[in-house]
């Protein structure tokens, strides 16, 4: 009886989970190397059925806290070679990129790696981030003629500044507050403002709710079945695109005799080198997407800053000593883009806020046909993850990477190793915007307010994004 069970166990139970373990890997790897010959796919693992290596991937980035320890774990079991890696995550067959030259190659590629979102229908099939080749070319000139060119950063500079200064009065009569919760409420409302003249509270909290409803929809999985998330992100989406549809439809009956200044009507009103302007649908599109991909990620590198300048009060008595002549000058007035633009130390400390940051841990794209690269292959319509978190906390890239040190960027980086805004022709279209945003917050605190942070060894979490458990609790007074 024993015998007959131990040969059970030989004969089928090990052969079954030997198959269940390398599963993917002959189910995605195999055919596609029958198919291709000699080719060679990029060392790895890819894990069991459906699962993959999201264990691991979790593992390494919710359980023990260490998300670099992922690709770390890669590094040693199969060496460096060209920062390529196969592996299975969140559903799918992936090649991730992790070393600069790779990730420039995969980022700077457009023929051969596509940027595909879940659904173009969250961000606008019109919208910049959906648009491929010549149309991409020409809504992204416009966009950033609209957004992050020094003309249009003047108007933005003055324009937010009255809701910063505000906002910030109020924390400090509250006291106590979370930095994450305050700072989205801030930048959404001067993003709304900004983008189309949006300020009334009913408004803003219909568009906040909408919004957030729309940024749940790019985690959940596509399924457009009433009740599931995905199909009320869509839902969101149609109720935050009819309310920018019912304000430009305002502006047309009203004509050239009502000027707003903002986005909207920048976009509205600009042409392009071939003389043609924007469709209403693609002025509305790059509004929503812009929003998405925005308020989100400038809100975190707010939090994050108010967190590393209490850690590193020399880095804080620094920044008070560029701003405060700037503001003694100003004698209430506030401050002009071409102040901000003189702050050089100010500067280093926002690259140094959104380095240490890394909201964006990973980039994808997706191969439109097999690529070669130094040897190996990417399969046609395998998802390609450019992980840039790795980069911006490799100590091969950035010396004690996990020091906040705005004096680092005394010198530039090495090449292809800060990607926090992306790279290549997709680089973020807003990034200058979001550097003059943290930079407005910066001026008005540290010549105004003191923090202090209330859970100084709060428990840091990494998904979705990298933050403290507590999201930033800070005690803030005025000076």
């Amino acid at each position: 009886m024993n015998m007959t069970g131990a040969g059970f166990w030989v004969a089928v139970v090990v052969p079954l989970a030997a198959l269940l373990w390398w599963w993917n890997d002959y189910w995605y790897a195999l055919p596609f190397l029958l198919r291709r010959g000699s080719s060679k796919l990029p060392p790895g693992y890819m894990g069991l059925p459906f699962l993959g290596e999201m264990v691991a991937f979790l593992w390494y980035f919710k359980v023990l806290g260490r998300p670099d320890d992922f690709i770390n774990a890669k590094r040693s079991k199969y060496g460096d070679g060209v920062g390529l890696y196969r592996t299975h995550l969140l559903g799918e067959p992936m090649i991730i990129v992790c070393t600069p030259s790779a990730n420039k190659f995969v980022l700077q590629s457009e023929s051969s790696f596509a940027l595909k979102w879940v659904s173009d229908e969250l961000v606008g099939k019109t919208s910049l981030v959906a648009v491929e080749g010549d149309s991409h070319t020409r809504v992204r000139g416009l966009v950033v003629r609209a957004i992050n060119q020094p003309n249009a950063l003047r108007k933005i500079t003055l324009m937010v500044q009255p809701r910063v200064v505000a906002s910030l009065r109020s924390w400090s009569q509250r006291g106590r507050i979370t930095a994450y919760n305050e700072a989205k409420k801030l930048i959404f409302a001067n993003t709304a403002k900004y983008f189309a003249s949006f300020e009334t509270d009913r408004v803003l909290d219909t568009l906040d709710d909408l919004f957030k409803g729309v940024l749940i929809g790019f985690r959940a999985y596509p399924l457009k079945f009433p009740g599931t998330a995905f199909h009320h992100a869509l839902k969101c989406r149609r109720k935050a695109e009819a309310i920018f549809r019912e304000e430009m439809e305002t502006r047309k009956k009203c004509g050239a005799s009502v000027t707003k200044n903002d986005l909207m009507e920048s976009l509205m009103q600009m042409e392009g080198e071939d003389g043609k302007r924007l469709s209403d649908v693609e002025v509305i599109d790059n509004i929503v997407s812009l929003v998405v991909a925005g308020y989100i990620s400038t809100s975190f590198s707010v939090m994050w800053a108010l967190y590393y300048l209490a850690k590193y009060p020399d880095v804080l008595l620094k920044l008070r000593e560029e701003h405060m002549p700037i503001s003694k000058k100003l004698k209430g007035d506030f401050i002009t883009y071409e102040e901000i633009a003189s702050c050089k130390y100010t500067a280093k400390v926002v690259e140094e806020v959104i380095r240490m940051a890394n909201i964006a841990a990973f980039v994808f794209r997706t191969a439109k046909k097999d690529v070669d690269y130094r040897g190996y292959k990417i399969p046609k319509g395998w998802k390609v993850a450019c992980w840039v978190r790795y980069l911006h906390t490799n100590p091969e890239c950035f010396e004690d990477p996990m020091c906040f040190n705005p004096d680092r960027w005394n010198e530039a980086p090495k090449a292809g190793s800060y990607l926090v805004f992306g790279g290549g022709p997709r680089i973020c279209a807003g990034n200058m915007y979001a550097r003059l945003q943290l930079t407005i917050i910066l001026h008005h605190l540290v010549v105004g307010y003191r923090w202090e942070l209330v859970n100084p060894n709060a428990k840091m979490v990494y998904l979705p994004h990298p933050k403290p458990a507590d999201e930033v609790e800070i005690e803030i007074t005025q000076i």
